[in-house]
C-alpha cells in the first residue's frame, strides 16, 4: 500500500530498522536512532542494487517518488541509478571547481600557446582584471547575463564605454572556450548585445598639415627626457608602424646591413609577418640607439626591467610633456600622418602605402591576388618620406604637389 505523509510522521523507530513500503522499489528506512532514509531498490545488470535517496523531511514523500521515476528512466535507458548519482555528484564539484578566473588562465595559456602578441595578452589581463573581483570565484556555469552586466555597468557608469564594449567581448571570449571545453552550455553576453551605450567612433588624433608636422619633429629631436623615448618617437615618424610593434621590437629583427627589419608574424595585428624597408635616417637613429641599448635584446627596454618593452604610456606621455594634447596627436597618429600625406603627394600607388602601413585589404578576391608587396617601390618610398620629414624639420618652403591622375 503506497505510503501517506500522514503514516510518515506517525511511523515509529524499532530497535532494529524497519522498512515501510511505498511501491514500484521505494523505500522509507526507519533506523533505531529515529532517522527516516528513503531507499530504492532495483535489479541492474542481473543484480540486486540499492539507491540512497535522501534523508526524511528534508526529502518528502512527493521528492523521493520524483526520483524513483527519474532512476526509472536511468534504467530504460540502460544506465545504472547508482553509478549516475556518483557521476552527477562528480560533475557537480567539477563544475562548483570551474571558477571564471580558472577559464580565464586556460584560455590565456592557449593564446600563449597560439602565439598572440604580448602586447594582446596584457590587453585580455587587463580587461579581465576588471571582472576578477564579481566574477572570479563563481562556478562559471552559475553566472548569468544579470550578473555580467552588473560589472559592465561599472565601466559605463565612469564613463568608459570603449572599455565596457571590448570587456563584454573578453568575457564572452571566456565563455565561448567554456563551452568548447564542455563546462557550460550557453553564453550569457549574447544576451546582453545592445544593453549597453554605445561608445561614439573616434580617430586617433594625428597632424597632417605639413608645418605642424615639421614643428612636431623639431620637437621631438628636442625631447629632453629619455634618449630611448627620442628615439622612439623618431622612428614612429620615419617608420610609422604600429606603436606596439615597434616598441616590443628586437634587435634579432633588424638587418642593418640589407636595411630591413622583418617584424614576426606573433607581433602583427593580422598575423603575417611584416619587412619595414629602413632609410637611411632610420639606420642613424638605430646606430645611436644600439649604443646606449645596455646589451639589451630589445631596442626599448622598460626602465624597470630590461626583458620587457617600455610601457605602452611611455611615448603618449612623451607628447603630453612636449605639449601635445590627446586630441592632437598619439603616437599611433604618425600612421596616418603618413597615410594622408603620402596619398595626397601623389608619387606612390595606393597599394605600396597600404603594404607599407601592412593593411589587410578589405575584398577578399583581391587580396588573394594581390601578392607582390611593391617592395622596390616601397624602398624608394622610405627614402622619399625620411628626406621630406628631414625638409619639414628644417622648416622649407613646402611647395604642394598635385595629387595623383587616377583617370
Amino acid at each position: 500500500m503506497p505510503l501517506t505523509d500522514t503514516a510518515i510522521k506517525n511511523a515509529k523507530a524499532l530497535s532494529k530498522v524497519r522498512k515501510l513500503s511505498d511501491g514500484g522499489g521505494l523505500q522509507l528506512w526507519l533506523m533505531p536512532t529515529g532517522a527516516k532514509l528513503w531507499r530504492l531498490a532495483y535489479r541492474f545488470d542481473g543484480k540486486q542494487r540499492k539507491l540512497s535517496i535522501g534523508a526524511y523531511p528534508g526529502i518528502d514523500l512527493k521528492a523521493a517518488r520524483a526520483a524513483r521515476e527519474e532512476a526509472k528512466e536511468h534504467l530504460r535507458a540502460g544506465r545504472d541509478p547508482s553509478e549516475q548519482k556518483r557521476l552527477d555528484r562528480i560533475t557537480k564539484q567539477e563544475t562548483r571547481a570551474t571558477t571564471f578566473t580558472s577559464l580565464a588562465a586556460e584560455l590565456k595559456a592557449k593564446k600563449q600557446r597560439e602565439g598572440k602578441a604580448e602586447g594582446t595578452i596584457e590587453k585580455f589581463e587587463w580587461l579581465l582584471s576588471m571582472a576578477e573581483k564579481d566574477l572570479g570565484k563563481r562556478p562559471v556555469a552559475e553566472i548569468s547575463a544579470a550578473e555580467v552586466l552588473s560589472v559592465l555597468r561599472k565601466s559605463e557608469k565612469r564613463g568608459h564605454l570603449e572599455t565596457a564594449k571590448r570587456l563584454r567581448s573578453v568575457i564572452g571570449q571566456v565563455f565561448r572556450y567554456a563551452i568548447a571545453a564542455g563546462k557550460v552550455a550557453n553564453d550569457p553576453t549574447l544576451a546582453l548585445r545592445g544593453a549597453l551605450a554605445m561608445p561614439k567612433p573616434t580617430s586617433r588624433a594625428a597632424i597632417t598639415d605639413p608645418k605642424r608636422l615639421g614643428a612636431l619633429l623639431r620637437a621631438i629631436d628636442g625631447y629632453e627626457g629619455q634618449n630611448q623615448t627620442r628615439a622612439a618617437l623618431q622612428l614612429m615618424a620615419l617608420l610609422f608602424q604600429r606603436p606596439g610593434e615597434l616598441r616590443s621590437a628586437e634587435w634579432s629583427e633588424f638587418n642593418l646591413d640589407e636595411a630591413v627589419w622583418l617584424i614576426p608574424a606573433a607581433r602583427m595585428k593580422m598575423r603575417r609577418e611584416h619587412a619595414v624597408p629602413l632609410p637611411r635616417q632610420a639606420l642613424l637613429t638605430l646606430e645611436e640607439l644600439r649604443e646606449i641599448s645596455d646589451r639589451s635584446p630589445l631596442l626599448f627596454p622598460s626602465l624597470r626591467s630590461a626583458s620587457r618593452p617600455m610601457s605602452d604610456v611611455t611615448m603618449n606621455a612623451a607628447l603630453r610633456r612636449l605639449g601635445y594634447a590627446k586630441d592632437e596627436m598619439t603616437p599611433h597618429g604618425f600612421r596616418a600622418t603618413a597615410s594622408t600625406l603620402l596619398n595626397e603627394c601623389g608619387k606612390w600607388s595606393s597599394d605600396a602605402i597600404e603594404k607599407a602601413l601592412a593593411h589587410q585589404e578589405r575584398n577578399a578576391v583581391r587580396r588573394a591576388y594581390a601578392r607582390g608587396e611593391h617592395w622596390q617601390e616601397r624602398v624608394r618610398m622610405a627614402q622619399w618620406w625620411a628626406d621630406y620629414l628631414d625638409t619639414l624639420r628644417n622648416g622649407a618652403t613646402i611647395i604642394p604637389m598635385p595629387a595623383k591622375d587616377t583617370g
